[in-house]
């Protein structure tokens, strides 16, 4: 079965964006960066892979799911299809028809469930905060990018959820000079 990987910045204190959405606090610079291109080029949009002269691996994710806020940051940059080398879904309730090439749904749940019944890739949990929450049940793998930054206030890893314990165990942690760590953890058998 497709494993749900919400694949993620997050600051010390658990915030993947300040309380306006922005993330420009995460460094975009340092010994890190080198591993995300090399391992996450999946997750890169595909406007940020072409100006760097690179494509996507095709060997982690084939699909994305992120939500209506995280789908605007590029809407607003005239980019309908951030992640065109995926099968791009978007968490929405606006009732506004999809561009070409994008599925929207406003039961992101049952539409991760679904996915995760087909063959293929991984499936990209983009973000935001509140979509995280909502699909905490299906989550199956957290890779967190945790930056040396305390924000103090923002959108939460898991926006306002306040779910029941889900027990995930650390597989594997890779720190860098730049201060960021690369925590991976998958959902307890327990």
């Amino acid at each position: 079965m497709r494993e749900l990987v919400y694949y993620v910045a997050v600051s010390i204190d658990g915030y993947i964006a300040a309380p306006d959405g922005s993330y420009d606090a995460f460094p975009l610079e340092g010994d890190h960066v080198a591993t995300m291109v090399s391992e996450f080029s999946d997750a890169i949009p595909a406007h940020v892979l072409s100006a760097l002269g690179l494509s996507a691996a095709g060997d982690r994710f084939d699909t994305v799911i992120q939500g209506r806020a995280s789908y605007d940051i590029a809407l607003r940059e005239g980019i309908t299809r951030p992640y065109s080398h995926l099968a791009e879904y978007v968490a929405t309730r606006s009732g506004k028809p999809a561009p070409e090439g994008v599925t929207f749904t406003a039961d992101p749940l049952a539409t991760v469930r679904q996915l995760k019944e087909q063959p293929g890739l991984g499936i990209y949990l983009c973000g935001g905060g509140t979509l995280a929450g909502s699909l905490l049940p299906e989550i199956d793998r957290l890779i967190l990018k945790r930056n040396p930054i305390v924000l103090g206030d923002g959108i939460r890893l898991f926006g306002p959820a306040d779910p029941t314990m889900i027990r995930f165990d650390l597989v594997g942690c890779r720190t860098f000079g730049s201060g960021v760590a690369i925590e991976e953890y998958v959902r307890s058998a327990d």
